[in-house]
């Protein structure tokens, strides 16, 4: 895109450019938008545990795309993988931490082994895949990291003790992040998601009478589609969210709204 003929309102959205790095790549949330900033002029270095539906996903995505295969919840190579996308992409301008697992355990049920995987994906890695991509955006003195959140961020839901737990908290660690960070041109925001149809989420939309359920308890009538993430992601990964830090956009249709 030639920057000195676009409009600056164009300007403000424009990812040209950019790389990112996108955890939870092979599917649902995480692929969704790690295909959207690849059609997008962003070079996306993808992260999953699963090779083959990594690789899918890269063969579906014509623009400059590379796979990383890892299973995130084992902190202890966190530090290696991060240097791999370096070597691989160089420092990236956007992390997108979307990778999760929800073992749908009761309170009475919840095992330590359960809690600790729950704990490692969807906290832990989030934090210090950013730690370590943080010193390359202060070099930039630009950044983005976006964290993603849950309905149970705000809401107790059955079965969802740990994988709430961890979202809460990656409300309260993007906060902290923004807090440390954006002084240096580094913003880190959360989307939280209603219910969208994917993998993590496809007991719910099988239970018919559930998918409508919770699609008349939006303000606007309908459970999500993956087009309505390109918006917010846009949003929160380009110069028009350059005021925006510590934040939780719920992309909800109004779920949280009721």
């Amino acid at each position: 895109m030639d920057n000195s003929r676009t409009p600056t309102s164009v300007k403000l959205f424009d990812l040209t450019g950019k790389t990112a790095c996108v955890t939870g790549a092979s599917s649902g949330l995480g692929r969704h938008v790690a295909s959207f900033l690849a059609r997008n002029g962003v070079t996306v270095i993808g992260i999953a545990r699963r090779k083959e539906q990594l690789s899918e996903w890269q063969a579906s995505v014509p623009n400059k795309t590379y796979a990383l295969t890892a299973d995130l919840s084992d902190k202890a190579i966190l530090a290696d993988i991060a240097s791999q996308v370096i070597e691989t992409v160089g420092n990236p301008d956007i992390l997108i931490n979307a990778a999760g697992i929800n073992t749908r355990q009761t309170g009475d049920d919840v095992t330590p082994e359960a809690w600790a995987v729950t704990l490692d994906l969807n906290l832990t890695a989030p934090f210090f895949l950013a730690q370590s991509f943080v010193p390359g955006m202060k070099e930039k003195k630009w950044g983005r990291i976006v964290n993603f959140a849950s309905l149970q961020t705000y809401r107790a839901f059955p079965g969802g003790i740990a994988y709430g737990a961890t979202k809460a908290g990656i409300a309260q660690v993007t906060r902290a992040m923004a807090e440390d960070w954006s002084r240096y041109g580094i913003t880190a925001n959360a989307i939280a998601p209603g219910f969208f149809n994917t993998e993590l989420t496809a007991a719910v939309f099988a239970d018919t009478e559930l998918s409508e359920s919770n699609a008349a308890q939006t303000c606007i009538g309908r459970n999500g589609e993956l087009s309505d993430l390109d918006g917010p992601i846009q949003f929160l990964c380009s110069n028009a969210s350059s005021y925006v830090t510590g934040q939780v956009l719920a992309v909800d249709g109004g779920f949280t709204a009721k």
